[in-house]
């Protein structure tokens, strides 16, 4: 089974555009899913429109009554699908603001299937790229990556800001297992749990690929949720901890898994 995730917060107009196509993709697959989306305090009508694909749709809803941000509702998604999933099952998390396209999970579970634990679908990989974005927020994507190259290396990763990945769920599993409520630690501090899964994952020794994928801000229905600053702090936080000498991340690793 695969368990595909969506984080939503007033995204009225995305869903009706986003859920047919992850249903189109799965069931031209011949592929049973499931859909776990997480209504984080949305103020539109996103609640009524999960509601109502609850009918005709393998949907659960996860409902926040206020908004707890991205960090605490991937937190409440992982759990989720980490409590419903088996090993050898498949855990999917995308955006719901049509910026992602359902069209590359075939191509990311055949990764999974060659025997990777994580599969980004990277802006940066031969054949990858981005519609829509502007020149400024461009750049900054461009130099927060590098930074996270630098700073976090991660062998097979050049897109580490993309929430558009592909997860063996007993990586997860295990993941939430050992670091508990702490696998995404810094959930307040904007977008940076999409980069915390990472290094997470790494130090637990999963193997990491990536596909060619086009980010189609273009398509984007709704406004940005993200706060540059914020999340920015978040990266050099979360450098702190990972180096920190005296109990950081990297001193207080478990060891590797053996398989």
């Amino acid at each position: 089974m695969i368990v595909l995730l969506l984080p939503t917060y007033n995204e009225e107009l995305s869903i009706p555009a986003l859920l047919p196509k992850i249903a189109k993709v799965f069931r031209q697959q011949n592929t049973p899913f499931k859909i776990i989306a997480a209504n984080d305090g949305s103020t539109d009508s996103t609640a009524q429109l999960l509601d109502e694909y609850v009918k005709t749709l393998p949907l659960q809803v996860v409902t926040h009554k206020i908004n707890r941000g991205l960090g605490e509702t991937s937190r409440d998604l992982f759990e989720a699908a980490a409590e419903l999933c088996s090993p050898e099952d498949i855990i999917i998390r995308m955006d719901c603001d049509h910026t992602h396209d359902p069209e590359h999970i075939p191509a990311m579970i055949a990764k999974l299937r060659e025997g990777y634990d994580v599969v980004i679908a990277s802006r940066f990989q031969p054949g990858g790229g981005q519609k829509g974005v502007g020149l400024y927020r461009g750049f900054i994507s461009c130099c927060a990556n590098l930074f996270m190259k630098v700073v976090f290396p991660i062998r097979g990763v050049r897109d580490y800001s993309c929430g558009f990945r592909a997860y063996r769920a007993s990586v997860v599993q295990e993941a939430i297992r050992i670091y508990g409520n702490d696998f995404i630690q810094l959930k307040g501090l904007g977008f940076t749990g999409t980069l915390e899964k990472l290094i997470k994952l790494k130090l637990l020794g999963a193997r990491f690929t990536e596909i060619p994928f086009v980010l189609r801000y273009d398509q984007k229905l709704s406004a940005s949720k993200m706060v540059s600053s914020i999340t920015t702090l978040g990266y050099f936080v979360m450098a702190i901890l990972y180096y920190w000498p005296w109990g950081g991340w990297r001193a207080a690793r478990a060891k590797p898994k053996t398989r």
